[in-house]
């Protein structure tokens, strides 16, 4: 990882009074008791990675969510550094409709990078604070299976089943999993896959109460020009609506679409939207009265 100057600062705490401070930890309490015990699944992606006070504000609030009760799990992806590695070994990457064409040579560029760097880099992290974190990928254990999605594209995979056997055994030992997508079919040939995708199917499989995708936006705005036109909560029905009206137009819409299928089955409590350039910004959606992006639930009323 590589620090961007001008970007993620730490958050010092010196200058709140202590009252302030206790006052913060009242706010979080309800919200602690409530999750407590629930496994809340956070996609990373890899732009949000390349930050060395992110990633280290990231790693805290996984470690601190675990140490409270919660039971995080890490998808991540890795398409900067994957398309970084590719221009280094003189390979250039070749896009449809957003999706990596991934031939053989691509497929063991992103196998190495994905669980040889940006996994490691994640897991590194995460145990600098408690050693709580372990790496896998879609392949181990037979944790994702894919199928081919077109054959343009080359080894790009479809999630078809998730076997959470060996994320139940590292949960509840009380362990971190931080997951890479690659998969493999049943006869054993690996995939890249789209790592929103498998965060909705591995947040599916788990029943998670909550998926929150750290991306490069604040959440949905009414006016992308006004940031304090944000939306905080969407029922299903009104995410849909604001897509039909071309309120939530271009780059916005995989990203609720993403939300609608993941809370759409009724597996999952709650999909969340929010800026993962925000220090600590996954404690500050979950643990805070006002939240700092956009919840989208199945109904008006589910969710938390």
């Amino acid at each position: 990882m590589s620090a961007a100057a001008g970007e993620a600062k730490s958050v010092d705490l010196s200058d709140i009074d202590p009252a302030h401070r206790a006052a913060i930890l009242i706010e979080a309490l309800p919200y602690i008791q409530e999750f407590a015990g629930r496994i809340v699944v956070v996609k990373l992606g890899g732009n949000a990675m390349v930050d060395d006070a992110l990633a280290e504000s990231f790693a805290a609030d996984i470690v601190l969510l675990r140490a409270v009760g919660l039971r995080p799990v890490v998808v991540h992806g890795g398409g900067p550094q994957i398309g970084d590695m590719m221009t280094r070994l003189g390979k250039e990457p070749e896009f449809v409709d957003g999706l990596r064409v991934t031939d053989a040579e691509t497929l063991d560029i992103a196998r190495m990078v994905l669980g040889g760097q940006v996994n490691r880099e994640i897991v590194g992290a995460i145990n600098r604070h408690d050693h709580l974190a372990v790496g896998l990928s879609g392949e181990d254990a037979g944790l994702i299976t894919a199928t081919p999605r077109d054959p343009s594209l080359g080894f790009v995979g479809d999630v078809v089943d998730v076997d959470r056997g060996i994320l139940d055994t590292l949960i509840d030992r009380g362990f971190i999993p931080v997951i890479s997508t690659t998969a493999a079919d049943a006869s054993g040939q690996a995939y890249n896959v789209n790592a929103d995708s498998a965060a909705i199917a591995i947040a599916e499989a788990l029943s998670a109460e909550k998926l929150i995708y750290l991306t490069d936006v604040a959440g949905v705005l009414t006016d992308v020009a006004d940031p304090t036109s944000l939306i905080s909560r969407l029922s299903a029905t009104r995410a849909r609506l604001l897509i039909a009206d071309g309120v939530v137009a271009g780059g916005m819409i995989p990203k609720v679409e993403a939300c609608l299928a993941a809370v759409g089955g009724g597996g999952v409590g709650s999909a969340h939207i929010v800026d993962g350039r925000i220090p600590h910004v996954v404690l500050l959606e979950l643990l805070t009265d006002a939240g700092f992006g956009t919840m989208i639930t199945r109904t008006d009323g589910g969710g938390s």
